[in-house]
């Protein structure tokens, strides 16, 4: 099939989808070996539906599933289409541009791939529940490392009648997310549903969150129509169960593709040091201050970000935050790495020579 030029592009079959000329350049070797291209909207057991210019296809992925977990097909995914037999095949997958992973919970601490491609990152919070800013920035850091805009919803925000106690709300979680747009959202009352669509219709977009937060009612609500299947949550803890059970990719009507994920109960760090390092971009900023460039912000002295913390300037739950999903990630990124392996062995050994040092100077100081 002969694609259209780049001019004909808003008549594309596909541009709804996200098509547009660098995919077409991206695409053109496999379009002279007589495959179509796609974009894969869902996957399920190594087979994956493909929107493509001549209809919907149920494709197999045998050819494109690497050993690697991290680059097997998933929802959002460009690939190359073979049609003409039955059964049909995804033969390659277009370079991502951006990339939604985590770590999985298995000892292995594999990493997983949630969705491909994807321009905006929305964290879904419900306010029917404490916020857990912890968690929020977990999800940050993991938009941010992917190459995804983050933007945070607070879902339900119809349980928080008073205007004041909602903009107090709001002011936390902008403290916890710097950068970031923090939109209140209500299904019930419409309340920002709007503005969200808006930021929506440019790009793809996926929603993020664990079960319970809203992420399928807003689904529908952005969609227009009941798609995707909602559950009630329990009024004990606002909890809810996964009622969205595979990663779906679908059209917005104003624009723009959405990507409904379900519920993840662990958000682990997958080698997300800049994410984390965007996320708390303050801190990153103090340390450059630090006397030491290796500060570990613990007692060194001329250390800028513990100055802060002692003159009230930075939260001290903010400087935990940040020691933790750091130490996180070096533990992850470890398990792959044995340069940083290496590094982290010399480290301790450095540390308990220093501490072995220290404590011998004490008792010489005590006799």
């Amino acid at each position: 099939m002969n694609l259209p030029a780049s001019a004909d592009l808003h008549t594309h079959p596909l541009t709804a989808y996200g098509w547009d000329d660098v995919w077409a350049d991206a695409f053109a070797p496999y379009a002279d070996r007589g495959l179509l291209p796609g974009r894969v909207v869902r996957v399920d057991r190594g087979r994956c539906d493909v929107v493509t210019p001549v209809g919907t296809v149920h494709a197999d992925t045998e050819f494109v599933t690497p050993h690697d977990p991290l680059r097997v097909v998933c929802t959002g995914d460009w690939v190359a289409v073979d049609a003409a037999g039955d059964p049909q095949y995804a033969r390659a997958v277009l370079p991502r541009r951006t990339a939604f992973a985590r770590s999985t919970s298995s000892k292995r601490s594999e990493g997983q791939i949630l969705a491909a491609n994807v321009d905006h990152a929305v964290v879904c919070v419900s306010l029917a529940v404490e916020l857990d800013l912890g968690r929020i920035e977990r999800f940050l850091a993991l938009a941010w490392e992917s190459g995804a805009e983050p933007l945070v919803v607070l879902t339900k925000a119809d349980l928080v009648p008073d205007v004041t106690g909602l903009s107090y709300l709001v002011q936390d979680v902008e403290t916890t997310a710097p950068g970031v747009q923090v939109l209140p959202v209500s299904s019930a009352t419409g309340e920002g549903v709007e503005v969200l669509a808006a930021i929506l219709s440019g790009g793809t977009s996926v929603l993020l969150g664990v079960s319970g937060a809203g992420k399928s009612t807003l689904a529908n609500l952005l969609l227009g129509e009941d798609v995707m299947d909602v559950q009630a949550t329990r009024d004990t803890d606002g909890k809810g169960r996964h009622t969205t059970t595979t990663r779906n990719l679908l059209v917005l009507p104003g624009g723009g593709v959405l990507i409904d994920t379900p519920g993840v109960r662990g958000v682990g760090l997958w080698d997300a040091a800049a994410g984390v390092g965007q996320v708390f971009s303050e801190v990153e900023e103090l340390a450059a201050r630090c006397r030491f460039h290796d500060c570990a912000h613990v007692a060194e002295p001329g250390c800028a970000v513990l100055a802060a913390v002692e003159d009230g300037t930075l939260p001290e739950r903010r400087l935990e935050s940040y020691r933790k999903l750091l130490r996180e990630n070096r533990r992850i990124v470890a398990k792959t790495d044995a340069r940083m392996r290496a590094e982290m062995r010399r480290d301790w050994k450095l540390r308990g020579a220093e501490g072995r040092a220290a404590m011998e100077a004490k008792r010489g100081r005590v006799r």
